[in-house]
């Protein structure tokens, strides 16, 4: 495989396995899967969608792929391969395709510690396929994603279904990764001692949002921090703030850290508690709002600078601003109503895959990558590797 094939996403298509019967199949299985993935960058939102679009480009895409069909598959097809693939190996294939695009990328939503280390920083965080729900059926399928900071690759991918709960994934997501320079940050359901005792063990550092719902921790920063500094020379609270202004607002966010609770909390791998608080006032009513959070991480003041760990607490909505978001509103995910076998699991998985490709490709705005690609089958087919270049 070639430098530029390492990347494209039609080796890694080819690497899931068949799972029908090979009497009858009037289709090769991973082009079924690569033709949905082109439908989606041809900015289809439903397998609906995606099998018309092929109906209506059948000629020219049986000439360029080079197949003996007579014509494209049909919706009912392209729904039970959706229902019936094993999702355990195309959340593998995936995540090697991810790994590849990684290797190639210059580094992105990462710090530098003082002592040179590049520490790339990803986030863990949870989505719901609303589309999914059934009333009557059972609830919407839930999974647990893991995304880089800045560009948003999607690392990885679980199905919180038949676990607990989505904290119970995380665990088992990270299980499979080299956590080595690397900084994991999550909302408050994923702090738990056992976690970030894991996340020290494979060699990473974790930022942790703190909540109520482990009231003794909160009870513990809120007083600490609430308290009023020690005097000049005993306190060893420092202090970073930063202003932003944009979408008709002003923001200031204020982070604070200290190291006084490391040894009364007895947390695993903690070098620093956090305050957060964030002062916003909309410019055209003066009015004035303020929230305050807190946070856990292991990455102690000799390595990284307080304006970094600000940097990472920002750099976690990353994943809902070029992920989720981007999933549901461009590519229709919560509007998508397939709901049998493990077709919504599947699509949710090849639509981080299909983001994953755009991303690699230098595309910042999606919309503007659907409809170049809609307008060419030929790229479509070259950017997923099934044509040469």
């Amino acid at each position: 495989m070639d430098r530029q094939q390492f990347t494209r996403l039609w080796p890694y298509l080819q690497q899931v396995p068949d799972p029908r019967r090979a009497q009858g199949c009037r289709y090769e299985w991973p082009f079924l899967l690569a033709l949905i993935c082109a439908g989606m960058l041809s900015g289809q939102k439903n397998v609906r969608g995606i099998a018309q679009w092929g109906m209506e480009h059948a000629a020219e895409i049986i000439e360029l792929l080079g197949v003996s069909w007579v014509r494209t598959p049909s919706l009912s097809t392209l729904l039970r391969a959706l229902r019936r693939v094993d999702l355990q190996a195309l959340e593998e294939a995936m995540r090697a395709h991810a790994q590849a695009i990684e290797s190639e990328e210059s580094p992105s939503g990462c710090v530098v510690s003082a002592q040179g280390e590049v520490l790339r920083a990803q986030a863990a965080d949870g989505k719901t396929l609303r589309g999914s729900a059934d009333k009557g059926r059972g609830a919407a399928v839930q999974s647990l994603g893991l995304v880089r900071h800045g560009r948003g690759i999607a690392l990885a991918q679980k199905q919180v279904s038949g676990m607990a709960d989505e904290a119970s994934a995380l665990p088992p997501l990270l299980a499979g990764h080299n956590l080595r320079q690397t900084v994991t940050t999550m909302d408050a359901l994923h702090t738990h001692r056992p976690l970030a005792a894991q996340i020290v063990q494979q060699g990473g550092d974790y930022l942790m949002v703190v909540k109520r719902n482990q009231p003794q921790l909160w009870e513990a920063l809120e007083l600490l921090f609430g308290t009023p500094p020690w005097p000049r020379g005993e306190e060893d609270r420092l202090s970073y703030s930063s202003t932003s202004k944009g979408h008709g607002r002003l923001e200031k966010r204020t982070v604070q850290s200290s190291t006084a609770l490391g040894a009364y909390v007895d947390w695993p791998g903690l070098r620093q508690v956090l305050r957060r608080t964030c002062r916003r006032v909309i410019l055209s009513t003066g009015e004035v709002s303020e929230r305050v959070s807190y946070g856990l991480t292991s990455l102690g003041r000799e390595r990284v600078t307080l304006e970094q760990v600000a940097q990472l607490w920002r750099g976690h909505w990353d994943i809902e601003n070029r992920n989720h978001y981007v999933r549901d509103e461009t590519l229709g995910e919560d509007r998508c109503r397939v709901r049998t076998g493990h077709a919504a699991e599947a699509l949710a998985i090849l639509r981080n895959a299909v983001l994953n490709v755009l991303r690699h490709e230098g595309w910042v705005g999606i919309p503007d990558a659907l409809r170049h690609y809609d307008a060419s089958r030929r790229d479509t087919f070259h950017l997923l590797g099934l044509l040469p270049e």
